[in-house]
């Protein structure tokens, strides 16, 4: 089963909000098996709002609009589907009270505009909306489902989670819907595509895979489709059992998991403790790990070690090392770690120190370069990378890149537990 969503309102297309609703809609529809096909935003005419209706029955059996719905005169959606359906409004006493007692308690008295609320399409039903004066509204003609809901986000997901999605599990019978996600550190998008593409090649007919990258992480979400949820379940664990086994020191998380939480649990498993030395970074590894509740278990503090004087002062980096390498350099991020250990008495550190521009590169070093160090009393590990030339891509490069080195450097175990 198909759906489209249309979002009404100007205020949507010159960018002073941003429209959540239509993610929030989508998502809850692909739980009962309905997949959206199209969103589509449009203004607040009526000629557009049609046009917009017109084609989405093209695409779609589940026709949704949100907004438009409020008392004053820029909230055209009812008339214009009372004209859309060959109806006219009629006056619904049960949404007529609800709205006289929802404003009393807050202290408002009823005026006209309140009052036409109460009139909707003849020929629609009507979806309550407990917590707002603007009921939802469901046609059904052709063989399809249109749906008229208010554009306020509170108001939209009650109607949607409390009436509409009830709805459809009553009345269609969807096909089922599974997704799973891989989180992925360390490899870059196309460099991954390779490394899994007899894999990917290989995958069943009922599951599609999807690339969903951003700064630092690449998403690997499987989807599976089909009517037995326990077989998709299960064709998807088999799926993923294998790409561990081609990735394994990519693969850190599923579902959303952040990385800085995968790490806090495998060391709060090994009862081990760690500390950050930052200089490009600038405290932001410190940031995401003490995000988390309960990081005092694992984590100690922080140096932030901007200036060479701290990285001497506090660190023990000898002045001679980076006045022969450099700040940014093998040298002085072993030398931090070294330093970190020794002052937190920790049993885990991370080091880093990098160019994070959009100035300060060099011919040889130029923006980007980041050199990252992990280390435990015995064994010290450092890697260059060369991250780009945005300041916040490095940043949060570097910082997810530092996190990965030490789980699977350190604190590695099978992540096959999904």
């Amino acid at each position: 089963m198909k759906a489209e969503i249309i979002t009404i309102g100007d205020e949507i297309l010159i960018g002073q909000i941003v429209d959540s609703n239509s993610a929030f809609i989508a998502k809850e529809l692909n739980k009962v098996g309905v997949s959206v096909v199209q969103i589509t935003t449009t203004s607040d005419d009526a000629n557009a709002i049609v046009n917009s209706i017109k084609q989405a029955e093209n695409r779609a059996d589940i026709i949704i609009l949100t907004g438009g719905l409020g008392p004053t005169k820029d909230d055209i959606t009812k008339l214009i589907l009372a004209k859309y359906f060959n109806t006219e409004l009629v006056f619904n006493k049960d949404v007529y009270n609800h709205v006289e007692s929802l404003l009393a308690g807050r202290g408002i008295t009823m005026n006209d505009l309140n009052s036409k609320q109460a009139y909707v399409p003849k020929n629609c039903e009507v979806l309550f909306n407990k917590v707002g004066t603007a009921p939802g509204m469901l046609f059904k003609q052709n063989k399809k489902v249109y749906i008229s809901i208010p554009g306020v986000p509170f108001e939209m997901k009650h109607i949607i989670t409390e009436r509409f999605i009830p709805f459809i599990k009553e009345n269609f019978i969807t096909e089922e819907i599974v997704h799973k996600t891989v989180m992925t550190q360390g490899i870059p998008e196309s460099h991954l595509a390779e490394k899994i593409e007899l894999w990917e090649d290989s995958l069943p007919l009922e599951i599609k895979l999807a690339y969903l990258p951003q700064p630092g992480i690449v998403r690997l979400r499987l989807t599976a489709r089909g009517k037995d949820r326990t077989n998709l379940l299960s064709l998807i664990e088999t799926e993923i059992q294998k790409l561990q086994k081609i990735i394994p020191e990519a693969v850190y998380g599923f579902d959303e998991e952040k990385i800085e939480l995968a790490v806090y649990k495998l060391l709060k498993l090994q009862n081990k403790t760690m500390a950050t030395a930052e200089s490009c970074t600038g405290g932001n590894i410190s940031a995401l790990i003490t995000s988390i509740p309960g990081s005092s278990a694992i984590y100690k503090g922080s140096v932030i070690a901007y200036s060479n004087e701290i990285k001497h002062k506090i660190l023990n980096v000898k002045e001679q090392t980076i006045n022969t390498y450099g700040a940014v350099s093998k040298q002085t991020v072993e030398e931090m770690c070294t330093g970190l250990l020794n002052t937190f008495n920790t049993d885990y550190a991370i080091s880093v120190s990098g160019i994070a521009g959009p100035d300060g590169g060099t011919d040889e070093k130029p923006v980007g370069t980041t050199w990252i160090c992990v280390a435990n009393k015995d064994k010290l590990i450092a890697e260059k990378h060369l991250f780009g030339e945005d300041r916040g891509r490095n940043i949060r490069r570097a910082t997810l890149t530092a996190l990965n080195m030490l789980r699977n450097n350190f604190l590695k175990l099978s992540t096959t537990n999904y």
